[in-house]
């Protein structure tokens, strides 16, 4: 039976750490305080799903008097460490499964740069291309996950890595700009590829 530290536990966790009501969130899906989220209607949560204290996840519809149509969305059981940001204009979807460690950064846009357009701050925000990370798919600390990149399933990026392409399933990579280190595939497929690979062909 739950003592009743647990159960106030439970209750504190369930009023304070439940995503805003206005995002689609699952059963059991937690973002923890203290976090910063912007534009909740447009972010959806699965069901078993956190994101740790200190997370920033953003969905921008307009920035310098541009309008858009973002989309966040995290799989089931999806769990995002400490000092995240998440930020889109356009689409960034982390499919089931994905485990973020902390300060990972990912962005499907970037910032005005022209010298001739005034402050930084002040100019337009450009999409670059959808983000998705494949089920399963591990991002190590202080990782960036740059605009247009494609994830395959079961991935690993390596810690401080920078993303800048897309890589396929099983992909193992690293570095700034992150290269393919080998790929990680299950034995089974593993030793099915490598009995194609040196079948003598008549």
């Amino acid at each position: 039976m739950l003592n009743t530290k647990t159960l106030i536990r439970g209750l504190i966790r369930e009023t304070l750490c439940r995503p805003p009501r206005a995002s689609r969130s699952g059963a059991r899906s937690y973002i923890y305080r203290p976090r910063r989220i912007d534009g909740a209607q447009f972010i959806s949560i699965g069901a078993r799903s956190t994101v740790d204290r200190f997370g920033w996840l953003s969905a921008l519809s307009s920035y310098a008097g541009v309008q858009f149509r973002p989309e966040l969305v995290l799989g089931q059981d999806v769990h995002i460490g400490r000092y995240c940001c998440v930020t889109a204009i356009h689409s960034i979807v982390i499919e089931d499964g994905c485990l973020l460690s902390e300060h990972v950064y990912i962005s499907d846009h970037g910032h005005g740069l022209d010298p001739q357009e005034g402050l930084l701050v002040d100019q337009k925000l450009v999409s670059k291309g959808p983000v998705r990370l494949g089920a399963h798919t591990f991002v190590g600390y202080r990782a960036c996950i740059l605009p247009g990149v494609i994830l395959g399933k079961h991935c690993v990026v390596g810690a401080n890595s920078v993303v800048t392409r897309s890589f396929p399933d099983f992909s193992i990579v690293a570095g700034s700009p992150a290269k393919l280190i080998k790929l990680n595939l299950p034995a089974a497929l593993h030793e099915s590829t490598v009995s194609e690979a040196t079948t003598v062909h008549d």
